[in-house]
């Protein structure tokens, strides 16, 4: 029998009703996989005694939703019963913010077992995922090199590459659950706006925000998204790849590739076309007026801005000097212009949601460069552009009010894993998900398609020995 860290959580779920595995050999064996700094805050007794009880409410017959016994990372942006909330600053936040919020809820309601808070990025401003207030998270696909894990959820992804989680909750407003998804060889899902409650959550763009999960697996993704999502278990669509439409637009979502990366998106989607799948090109116009308003600020740094200065203002005196330069000219943003913003980017919105009705997907590249070693992002100079690269691609389908997965198809010339992003109308979760499972069907998942993290393999020695 397979390692549970190896199976599948519908598989796992079946084991746990059958008695065949306990939610308190997995967490045991979550526990001991800790390597790569992923958490915050790990609470060892807490999380063993939410797996004996739901050991002990199945074993009475008791079946609280798929989740029961699944080890789950939450990242610390998410209030949690029992664990402080740090928004990735130097202390904790007030006690407000530890409150949690129905997404949470959700899964705690499910017995599932939370095992800690992964780290993130001050307030969840970056997307390279690192933190001078934390150690970064050591990104297990490069042997040698410490590189970017990816964020703003930057122990989201590590956490699912050493085992130590099954599943990871995380945030995405620009790209913060794809982008370490991506980089770790993982998947991950941005809800729509509005569509799953964010209360309960730090806030960073009261626009933008969505909560959002990692997964290994496609099939993984869509049990947990049909668990959490509000309105139920959502009935999704039976469909085939040869029916399937893939839009392509080589507008901006190409420009600046790291080596290897486009080559790998070509050829996945060449695998996808060969079997059956539709390739069309397609239009995006509203590409380029999205990405300048980006590049200004868009009204991400505005609202956080706001937030702060309204809420929690002594944390502007301990801002990542990262986080602290993109808000440098927020505090100038006068009400009228925010509110302008807010009207360009609705209009620009219903522009590509016209378009994108010509095709099931659109593809594209994840994130365009590959994870930069921690050396070469150490000063905010050097950060900027690895910072505005990585969030391109991701940040279009947050700004156009999209729903998007990413997927890991191959690795660039680095050595590191390459995502291929899908990107769907908004509030089509259902259709999105089953097209990527299609995808995947072809394709293979991580493990089939990447292979195990070199940190992660038995025979793995460290550069220093």
């Amino acid at each position: 029998m397979d390692p549970p860290e190896q199976r599948s959580l519908r598989e796992l779920a079946a084991a746990l009703r059958s008695h065949q595995v306990k939610a308190s050999t997995l967490v045991r064996r979550a526990l001991s996989s800790r390597r790569f700094g992923a958490y915050r805050e790990v609470d060892e007794a807490r999380a063993v005694q939410q797996a004996d009880a739901a050991d002990a409410a199945l074993a009475e017959g008791s079946d609280c939703g798929p989740l029961q016994g699944i080890v789950v990372s939450v990242k610390d942006l998410y209030g949690v019963p029992g664990y402080r909330t740090y928004g990735g600053c130097p202390g904790p936040l007030p006690e407000r913010f530890e409150r949690p919020g129905p997404v949470v809820q959700k899964v705690l309601d499910q017995r599932a077992v939370v095992i800690g808070k992964t780290h993130t990025v001050q307030f969840a401003f970056g997307g390279v995922g690192t933190n001078p207030h934390h150690p970064t998270p050591i990104n297990p696909w490069d042997p040698v090199d410490h590189r970017a894990p990816g964020g703003s959820s930057s122990g989201a992804g590590v956490s699912l590459c050493e085992g130590s989680a099954l599943l990871a909750l995380g945030t995405d407003t620009a790209g913060s659950v794809r982008i370490p998804a991506s980089w770790t060889g993982n998947v991950g899902l941005k809800t729509t706006a509005g569509r799953w409650s964010t209360d309960g959550i730090v806030p960073l763009s009261s626009t933008l925000d969505t909560a959002g999960i990692l997964a290994r697996t496609m099939d993984d993704l869509t049990l947990a998204f049909r668990a959490i999502d509000p309105a139920g278990p959502p009935a999704m669509p039976a469909l085939e790849l040869g029916d399937l439409r893939f839009g392509r637009c080589d507008t901006l979502l190409f420009d600046g590739c790291s080596p290897g990366v486009v080559e790998v998106f070509d050829g996945a989607l060449g695998e996808l076309t060969r079997a059956g799948g539709q390739l069309r090109s397609l239009a995006l116009p509203e590409l380029e007026p999205t990405w300048q308003l980006f590049q200004r600020g868009g009204t991400v740094a505005a609202e956080l801005h706001g937030f702060l200065s309204a809420e929690l203002p002594e944390c502007l005196d301990t801002l990542d000097p990262n986080v602290g330069a993109r808000l440098a000219d927020a505090a100038q943003l006068s009400a009228s212009e925010l509110s302008d913003r807010r009207e360009t980017l609705s209009g620009l919105a219903a522009a590509a949601d016209l378009h994108l009705q010509e095709v099931d997907v659109l593809v594209c590249p994840t994130v365009a460069n590959t994870p930069p070693r921690l050396a070469e992002v150490d000063s905010v100079a050097s950060y900027g552009p690895q910072n505005l690269l990585c969030l391109r691609n991701t940040s279009m389908a947050s700004y156009l009010g999209l729903c998007a997965v990413t997927m890991p198809i191959g690795c660039d010339a680095a050595g590191m894993p390459v995502g291929l992003q899908l990107i769907a109308r908004g509030h089509h979760e259902p259709r999105l998900l089953a097209v990527a499972q299609c995808v995947e069907q072809v394709l293979g998942n991580s493990q089939e398609r990447l292979g195990v993290p070199p940190r992660c393999r038995p025979d793995f020695v460290a550069p220093n020995g």
